[in-house]
């Protein structure tokens, strides 16, 4: 199974529709295994005469499911789910595997495949407690990363983590870690490189740094302190422009 767009994924509803061919009431011997072919190597082929469906290794070896076994039609149904579980995990996996996800993201990864908002459920919580997926840590790593690499302010990681499904508490928690000299200098440092690229006077360049700041996430105050500051600097002397102290944020 592979990530990209052309990813393959069989859905229960699809393997379902194949196994309600089955007739009830009967044993079923397997008559014959084979592996799948090019993409779908990691999967077999299991065939009871006429009939046949697929699963993953892992669920054909966990159930036994070789040459000469027998089941009833209500076992390999439920072998069809725990065949969807172990995909759907496998998937989520090779999601993660990419880099560092949110509970909502893979959510919303899993249910583009059509998988069941139960088995979602399932997989999340077996993913969590697996301490694979932690967005209390996502959301304090996020952050920290924002500040210091992508020289982003609080409000705009804020809204980002709301994004990813990162709840209320967990924000809060992971932006109370970033002390407020962290937020200058991260804020400082961009401003000051928007200040020397503005050509023109001292005004030209607070017009222009001020709501760079303020979009960069940067709150009011903390970019009416960088911009006073960087002004001060260039004059070499104390200055507070009060047109600045009054901008809302």
């Amino acid at each position: 199974m592979q990530l990209d767009d052309k990813d393959e994924y069989t859905s229960e509803e699809d393997k379902q529709q194949g196994i309600s061919l089955f007739p009830d009431h009967v044993e079923l011997m397997i008559t014959r295994v084979e592996q799948g072919q090019r993409r779908n190597r990691g999967r077999y082929i299991i065939h009871f005469g006429p009939y046949s469906l697929s699963v993953l290794e892992d669920v054909m070896i966990k159930y036994n499911m070789f040459k000469g076994t027998s089941f009833v039609k209500k076992e390999l149904e439920d072998i069809v789910l725990a065949d969807e579980k172990q995909q759907a995990y496998v998937h989520a996996l090779r999601y993660l595997g990419q880099k560092p996800r949110t509970r909502q993201e893979i959510a919303q990864r899993l249910a583009q495949k059509e998988v069941d908002q139960a088995v979602i459920d399932e997989i999340l919580v077996r993913l969590q407690r697996e301490k694979l997926v932690d967005d209390d840590l996502y959301a304090r790593q996020w952050a920290r990363q924002r500040i210091t690499s992508q020289r982003k302010g609080k409000m705009w990681i804020r809204q980002e983590l709301r994004q990813k499904g990162i709840s209320k508490a967990s924000i809060g928690e992971a932006l109370s870690e970033i002390t407020d000299n962290e937020e200058w200098e991260s804020a400082l440092s961009v401003g000051r490189k928007k200040w020397n690229q503005v050509r023109g006077d001292i005004m030209d360049k607070k017009r222009k740094t001020f709501p760079f700041l303020m979009r960069r996430g940067y709150s009011g105050d903390m970019t009416r302190r960088v911009v006073n500051h960087l002004s001060a600097a260039e004059q070499d002397g104390a200055f507070e422009d009060e047109e600045f102290l009054h901008w809302e944020e």
